[in-house]
C-alpha cells in the first residue's frame, strides 16, 4: 500500500498482522525537492515502516540536461533507501519527460546508482491535450519497452498511469513491467476471476 509521508506511520499500525507491507511516495508529484530533502523524507519513511520508495526525479533537471545533478540525487536516495533495507522505484514522470534520448539516459543512470525500478508515472503529469483537457497519458507500450531495454538486467520496470484494464495490465506485462501501478485494482482481479476462474 502506498501512502504519503505524513501517513507511514499509521498505515504501518492499521495492516500490523496482515502481508501488506506499506510504501511512500518522495518528492511527489513533481519531484522539485532539494535532494538532501528527499533523502531526509526517504529515511524518515523507512524509520516509520516503510519498506518501499517511489521517488519522482527532478523533472527540471531532467529537462534541462543536467545529468550529473540528476545521477547525484537517485544516488543518494538509493543509497538512503537500501541502508534502510528498502526498495527505491525511480519515476521519470513521461508525460513530461517525452524526449527518447532522455528516458534512455534516465535507464543508464538508475542502472548506474544501483536502483531497484524504473517507473513510468505519478498520475499526476499533466499536460495539455489537443482538447483543450488537461490529462495525462501515463504508462504506454512503447516506454515499458524502451525502458526494460535499457535498463540493466537487475532493474525492474513498472507500468503506472492509465493501466485500466486487465488487457492493459497483461500488455505492460508483455512488453517487460514486472509491476503495475493502477487505481482499478479491483476491478482487474474481478475481470482475472471471471476470464480464468481463478480466487
Amino acid at each position: 500500500m502506498c501512502v504519503k509521508p505524513y501517513a507511514v506511520r499509521q498505515a504501518v499500525k492499521l495492516l500490523s498482522g496482515s502481508s501488506v507491507e506499506v510504501g511512500c511516495v518522495i518528492g511527489f508529484p513533481h519531484g522539485n525537492s532539494a535532494t538532501a530533502v528527499k533523502v531526509f523524507e526517504a529515511e524518515q519513511a523507512c524509520n516509520d515502516g516503510a519498506t518501499e520508495i517511489d521517488m519522482v526525479i527532478n523533472i527540471g533537471k531532467a529537462l534541462g540536461g543536467d545529468w550529473d545533478y540528476v545521477e547525484h540525487e537517485i544516488k543518494e536516495v538509493t543509497i538512503a533507501c537500501h541502508r534502510n533495507k528498502a526498495i527505491v522505484k525511480v519515476i521519470f514522470e513521461t508525460d513530461y519527460v517525452t524526449r527518447t534520448e532522455d528516458k534512455i539516459r534516465l535507464c543508464e543512470i538508475c542502472t548506474r546508482a544501483g536502483a531497484d525500478f524504473v517507473k513510468t508515472s505519478t498520475g499526476y503529469g499533466y499536460v495539455k491535450q489537443p482538447n483543450g483537457d488537461f490529462n495525462y497519458k501515463g504508462a504506454t507500450i512503447a516506454d515499458i519497452e524502451l525502458m526494460r531495454k535499457h535498463s540493466g538486467p537487475k532493474v525492474r520496470v513498472k507500468c503506472a498511469g492509465g493501466v485500466r484494464t486487465l488487457d492493459d495490465l497483461l500488455k505492460m506485462k508483455a512488453a517487460g513491467a514486472t509491476r503495475s501501478g493502477a487505481t482499478a485494482t479491483e476491478v482487474m482481479l474481478e475481470e482475472a476471476r471471471v476470464r480464468f476462474g481463478k480466487e
